[in-house]
């Protein structure tokens, strides 16, 4: 198969900004419900899931749990019995809220039949101020999951005591929205139908996280049904402990003279199938509403924090090796992972009903079983100890993986291109002899990917283009007199682009952009800790070839919302402070 010309590639993205101008503000996705302006509860800009017209069924996993200790909270799950599958949507609604006083920010987990449903992460609270959040996720890829009756759990670990003082509550259902009557599918109904089934990579029959910490690897060897046409990975990497602020660290030779943590500012996730490289998944600069001062991410959470997002790493160059009718071990591991990586992922597969038995073999594959990363410092010494000067680290993989998988359909050949650049810059003032020290993180992670399929009606591409980037400007000051402040500015973001085209005729599109800016100042004092300065805002915009259309801008002062604009970019610039209505 050949990449898509230069000119071919151009042509489509020139009629996809035609299509954009010409269903633009057509069509609005509903926005959650107006916060309400002054509170000091948790808030985000996140939109709701899409839902479809017709009447979902729910099925209740859990209500009302108390976390207060580190046990898994088990519950039962039964296939909702006036909604038999399939489903047009599958959607996971979850609350949570956590008790005003003192506690750190904690992971929370659902699992079910040992799959994540859910990964994320929870508020702090203050010591006056009780908060509460809900979060949604589209879990209709996972609906072979929800088929059967299955046990699950939630794992939210919570130390109470009498220093830690808030207890955490959480409820959450499943609801299944059936088909439309003549509901139909104008595309390749195997490329857009739920998978068939769902293998979970976790730590047993009941799920959970598994830790990884240099070369470990989260392993795990199945079975595989003879006719898999089609096979992708989520994958999630959660930093944990020392690896928390991984995008601050430096190399181990100056983590001492530059006050911050070692192993260098890069990680990445390594997926591995039968031990050759089948992808790579890079790792989110997720910061938790504890991460480097509470005060930052009250009321507004960075992104995606309470509710993380996977990456999905395309397997279906393998399909045919995972047909033969051997075992294979799906792995993956983190690069320069400290101590530690909470890791999950599922594997999800798409099988030809048509087929008893599919053959064939991956053709090609240049991805590189380890990444390169290349460290720049450039530091000078004063003679009062003061370093200052820069440490930059960067890495680059372009990479091909391409299978052909006999089915029923006759050859089908996929192929993944894909690159991944990674880059972190960091400026600093460092005097370990005082504790003074100014740090400054620009990073940025980009990947872009062309996913080619031909043998099968019309010959398929889909482009994807991902950006994670991140500015931490820190300023950390011991004062003479004992006392000290830390000024932290953040900018972190999350944009995502996808194109899907037929023999280079666009067919759909989306764009996503997501960005959390926060500033505060953390005052130490002889009497504790005090916040000022605290500003913050959150910018979520999303569009598609549809014409579904989503905007919403919060900010906040002082720890307390002061404004909500909704619309912009989406044909309602105009209207201000007002949620994003249905169609007009």
């Amino acid at each position: 198969m050949q990449t898509l010309p230069r000119k071919a590639i151009i042509a489509v993205f020139v009629a996809t900004v035609f299509l954009i101008c010409k269903v633009s503000a057509q069509i609005f996705t509903t926005a959650p419900s107006l916060p309400v302006i002054g509170s000091q509860n948790t808030v985000t800009a996140d939109p709701a899931v899409p839902r479809p017209s017709t009447t979902p069924c729910k099925v209740q996993l859990f209500s009302n749990v108390m976390f207060a200790d580190f046990s898994g909270k088990p519950f039962s799950y039964s296939p909702p019995a006036n909604c038999p599958g399939p489903w047009a949507k599958v959607v996971l609604e979850a609350d949570f809220s956590i008790q005003a006083g003192r506690q750190f920010d904690r992971t929370a987990n659902i699992w079910l039949a040992g799959a994540n449903i859910y990964f994320g992460t929870t508020a702090e609270p203050s010591r006056n101020v009780a908060r509460n959040w809900h979060i949604e996720s589209d879990l209709t890829d996972y609906s072979a999951l929800f088929s059967l009756p299955q046990l699950g759990q939630v794992i939210l670990g919570n130390l109470v005591n009498s220093t830690f003082t808030s207890i955490l509550f959480g409820s959450s259902d499943l609801q299944f929205y059936p088909l439309a009557k003549h509901a139909h599918d104008d595309g390749d109904a195997s490329l857009s139908a739920p998978a068939d089934i769902v293998l979970p990579l976790s730590a047993g029959a009941n799920g959970g996280t598994v830790g990884l910490t240099g070369a470990q690897q989260l392993a795990r060897t199945f079975s595989f049904p003879l006719n898999v046409e089609r096979a992708v990975l989520d994958v999630y990497a959660q930093s944990q402990a020392s690896d928390e602020f991984w995008y601050t660290c430096v190399p181990n030779t100056l983590s001492g003279e530059l006050q911050s943590c070692p192993g260098t500012a890069f990680r990445e996730t390594e997926i591995t199938i039968d031990g050759q490289p089948g992808g790579v998944a890079p790792v989110y600069p997720w910061i938790y509403t504890g991460g480097i001062d509470p005060g930052l991410w009250r009321p507004i959470p960075g992104v995606q924090t309470l509710n993380f997002t996977p990456y999905r790493v395309d397997l279906t160059p393998f399909a045919a090796l995972l047909s033969d009718g051997q075992q294979h071990t799906v792995a993956l591991s983190v690069f320069s992972a400290q101590d530690h990586f909470s890791t999950t992922a599922s594997l999800l597969l798409y099988l030809d009903h048509q087929a008893s038995h599919i053959t064939g073999q991956v053709v090609r594959n240049t991805l590189s079983a380890t990444p390169t990363a290349t460290i720049q410092q450039n530091l000078t010494t004063a003679a009062d100890g003061t370093v200052s000067g820069t440490v930059t680290t960067t890495s680059s993989r372009f990479y091909t993986v391409a299978g052909v998988a006999n089915t029923s359909h006759g050859p089908v050949r996929t192929e993944t291109v894909q690159k991944v650049t990674f880059s972190n810059a960091q400026q600093f003032v460092s005097n370990p002899n005082t504790g003074n020290l100014v740090q400054n993180i620009t990073q940025d992670t980009t990947i872009s990917s062309l996913s080619q399929t031909s043998g099968r009606g019309p010959d398929r591409a889909d482009f994807k283009s991902f950006e994670w980037p991140l500015t931490a400007d820190i300023d950390f000051v011991v004062n003479a007199d004992g006392t000290a402040s830390q000024t932290t500015t953040i900018q972190q973001a999350y944009r995502k682009g996808e194109l899907t085209t037929a023999d280079e005729d666009p067919v759909s599109f989306s764009v996503l952009f997501d960005q959390v800016a926060p500033t505060s100042t953390l005052l130490f004092t002889s009497s504790g800790t005090a916040l000022t300065g605290q500003k913050s805002s959150q910018k979520f915009f999303s569009f598609d070839s549809s014409g579904r259309c989503y905007s919403r801008q919060i900010v906040a002062t002082g720890g307390a919302l002061t404004s909500v604009n909704d619309g912009a970019g989406c044909g309602r610039d105009d209207e201000s402070s007002q949620p994003s209505g249905s169609a007009d």
